[in-house]
């Protein structure tokens, strides 16, 4: 048997009794008290998610920016330093290597932080792509905890425990700082619909933020949060999961991410392909679902309509928000209209559902 990688934070997961799952061969906690009290606590109160599990990769040198700019779809040339860039990166024939986020330090310094299960297949495509270009590029993912802090509370929690003014610390920036006298980067991302932060520090410090956090948080409702919420969050917030809504066989535009592929811009590993799908027509695109019939679609279940294959489902689930069960699917582009009606194979058997806007929950 495979023994499971562990985060530094593994003996608080044990320590609170969360239940824990193999998740791309990281032993994880996916509940604690439960996904759908954990979920409300984020959209009401706040969360905080052990993601110490996700990829870091460094890249220096004279040609960084020029590189970054090569390996993903988006327009890295236009970010300043301090900011945070989201983009797909690709395969020449637009299929999706992952999604990623794009830290700029300086022009010769970044930093990517992908998908934990990804992490060692993302670091040796970049190292595939160094080529001609003077950069270093290094897989530092062993060199961070990292916990992620959301919900409305998450910025007075925060800035009881730190001197840095988090208020001037803008949506997708980053900043270092100290929390409870530990050097951290922070920013102002996450993975939940919510605003938030993301806290990276050295291993060696993780459990003692994690249990400094959940203290200080706790006349504000805070609680430890597992995968099990932290995939119904995202999901309500439509951001794509890699495996489901995104993957080698899927492109960018087809998940609906157009709005980070730079066409215009010049060279990316994968332009061409993608340039020639938006010519021909993107002959598929995920739309949200609604059930109609009792069941939940869950991710790969068959769509049909007709008794015709017409595609899959990519996430599915009770949504504790809206208190009714939806889906994301990807589905034949002359079918992605609202209000069109097909069905979900459950167990081999079509179940009625509609398609309803994607994005089903924004934070007012």
């Amino acid at each position: 048997m495979v023994e499971l990688k562990r985060t530094p934070l593994y003996e608080e997961h044990q320590a609170a009794k969360a239940k824990l799952i193999d998740f791309g061969g990281w032993e994880m906690p996916v509940q604690y008290s439960g996904v759908i009290e954990e979920h409300h606590a984020v959209r009401k109160n706040a969360g905080l998610f052990d993601v110490s599990h996700m990829g870091e990769v460094d890249v220096r040198g004279k040609d960084a920016l020029a590189f970054v700019q090569r390996l993903i779809t988006n327009d890295v040339a236009k970010l300043e330093d301090g900011k945070i860039l989201y983009s797909p990166m690709c395969y020449p024939d637009g299929g999706i290597v992952d999604d990623l986020l794009v830290y700029r330090h300086s022009p010769d310094h970044f930093l990517l932080v992908v998908n934990a299960s990804n992490t060692d297949k993302d670091f040796a495509w970049m190292l595939e792509q160094v080529q001609n270009f003077e950069v270093v590029v290094e897989n530092i993912s062993d060199q961070y905890a990292q916990l992620a802090l959301q919900g409305p509370q998450a910025e007075k929690i925060l800035q009881q425990l730190t001197n840095t003014d988090l208020s001037a610390l803008k949506y997708y920036t980053f900043t270092y700082g100290e929390i409870e006298g530990v050097k951290s980067l922070i920013s102002r991302t996450g993975y939940t619909g919510e605003d938030g932060f993301e806290i990276y520090v050295s291993p060696q410090f993780g459990r003692q933020l994690w249990r400094k956090i959940l203290e200080t948080g706790s006349a504000e409702g805070i609680q430890p949060i597992g995968l099990g919420a932290r995939d119904t969050l995202r999901f309500e917030a439509r951001l794509p999961l890699y495996g489901n809504e995104l993957g080698a066989a899927i492109t960018p535009m087809e998940a609906g991410l157009g709005i980070f592929v730079k066409l215009d811009k010049e060279d990316f590993v994968g332009k061409d392909a993608l340039v020639k799908q938006k010519e021909q027509g993107i002959p598929r695109k995920l739309v949200g679902l609604e059930m109609i019939g009792r069941g939940i679609a869950r991710s790969h279940y068959p769509l049909q309509k007709d008794g015709q294959e017409i595609g899959f489902v990519t996430s599915g689930s009770y949504s504790p928000t809206l208190d009714k069960n939806i889906a994301l699917g990807l589905v034949r582009a002359d079918l992605a209209v609202l209000g069109q009606e097909l069905d979900v194979m459950i167990r081999g058997k079509a179940v009625q559902a509609k398609v309803i806007p994607s994005l089903f929950y924004k934070r007012s």
